[in-house]
């Protein structure tokens, strides 16, 4: 059975986590509130999180705030910020939440499916990523212990399972791609970014695997 991704909702009202919850439950996956800055970070101590959906202007902490502390911790750093406010105060309020940190900024009243199309995109490289995870746990433990009786040798028993994630990663590659294409023409030049630094780590994942290979040499 395929966990869930969780997506944190991050808002001071209940009325906007309520219509968040609306747009997003075609999604069919965990929502978590959270009703200010505090409790979002209480909540990222114990959970991973597909992507957070943060309010810019919560009393108390807001969002660039959270968003600051949300990146300098190396567990939560990665994990992808939309930020969402009623307040449009031109270019460099937008600047201030690309700097903090953003994948993307929305500006309220926003379209519905805009959004659900935009965290699904989030909810879907999350899910291939802990896939892949998965699988290179299962390979590393084949080729760690191998079958009884082969002397600890794993490497041949293994291959199916490498293949399989090898195909994995292909896919990861392709959406991956695709996104990137998407976002070259697009004035979000922070998702473009973060579309580029994810195709990066699929470049050092690909290597890692490669590497795994019998009779692979590594330099």
């Amino acid at each position: 059975m395929v966990q869930k991704a969780k997506i944190l909702l991050v808002d001071d009202r209940a009325e906007n986590l309520l219509a968040l919850e609306a747009i997003l439950s075609a999604l069919d996956q965990t929502l978590v509130r959270a009703a200010s800055g505090e409790e979002a970070l209480k909540a990222l101590l114990t959970d991973d999180f597909a992507v957070i959906l943060l309010d810019v202007q919560m009393p108390g902490m807001d969002g660039f705030e959270t968003a600051a502390h949300i990146k300098r911790r190396e567990r939560t750093r990665d994990i992808p910020i939309i930020f969402l406010t009623a307040i449009n105060h031109g270019p460099h309020h937008t600047f201030r939440g690309y700097a903090a940190g953003a994948v993307d900024y929305i500006s309220k009243p926003f379209d519905p499916w805009v959004l659900r199309a935009k965290v699904s995109v989030f909810v879907d490289l999350y899910m291939k990523n802990c896939q892949l995870k998965e699988q290179a746990a299962l390979l590393r433990l084949q080729l760690e212990d191998g079958p009884a009786g082969s002397n600890g040798s794993g490497g041949d028993s293994a291959e199916p399972l490498l293949a399989e994630l090898s195909a994995r990663l292909a896919s990861v590659e392709e959406q991956a791609e695709t996104l990137t294409k998407q976002l070259d023409n697009s004035s979000e030049t922070a998702a473009a970014a973060t579309a580029a630094h994810l195709e990066r780590k699929l470049v050092a994942l690909r290597a890692a695997l490669d590497a795994l290979r019998p009779g692979t040499v590594v330099d």
